[in-house]
């Protein structure tokens, strides 16, 4: 048995203090896409040289998976059922983040010519 003198007494808990609110954080994201991942690379390159220069924070590029599509057709219109072609194409894709840009950045982003055959989205998360 316990006596009173042998019980420890509890500590009071100091009452809890309101986290202070995490600054708010605004990421653009750019998904990068394009059937020749050399030009796909190249672009990439200057995305991110241009938000260097802007001493812009960012992540990436991850590269995202390959989107591959097949097609399969016969090679005669008519009685030849094992003459056949394949066919495939492949879409590359990259995905950059850029924490927190400045009104600079994004203009300098919307300015940046990039070669034909590459599609960009940007979307501010």
């Amino acid at each position: 048995m316990a006596t009173a003198a042998s019980a420890k007494p509890k500590a009071k808990r100091a009452p809890k203090k309101a986290a202070a609110p995490a600054p708010v954080e605004h990421k653009l994201r750019i998904r990068v896409r394009a059937y020749e991942h050399k030009i796909l690379d190249l672009s990439v390159k200057q995305i991110m040289d241009t938000a260097a220069r802007f001493d812009a924070v960012v992540v990436g590029p991850v590269p995202l998976p390959t989107e591959i599509k097949r097609w399969t057709v016969n090679r005669s219109t008519f009685v030849h059922k094992d003459a056949r072609e394949q066919f495939e194409m492949r879409v590359h894709k990259r995905l950059i983040d850029i924490l927190n840009p400045s009104p600079k950045v994004i203009e300098a982003l919307t300015n940046l010519n990039l070669p034909s055959g590459v599609t960009i989205d940007v979307k501010m998360v």
